[in-house]
């Protein structure tokens, strides 16, 4: 999942600089909600994870 929102990073970093502002708007938003997605499974994992095993 964190590979995904690395990938519409760069890909909006990219449309930013050949100025495609509604697609660069449209990856970052994206991006940020896969990375806020990978921080609350990842902190989920952490504390429940332990419990499981």
């Amino acid at each position: 999942m964190l590979q995904y929102a690395i990938i519409f990073f760069v890909i909006s970093v990219i449309a930013g600089i050949f100025g495609f502002r509604g697609v660069a708007g449209t990856t970052q938003s994206i991006a940020k909600f896969l990375f806020v997605l990978f921080l609350i499974l990842f902190v989920l994992t952490l504390l429940f994870g332990s419990a499981i095993i």
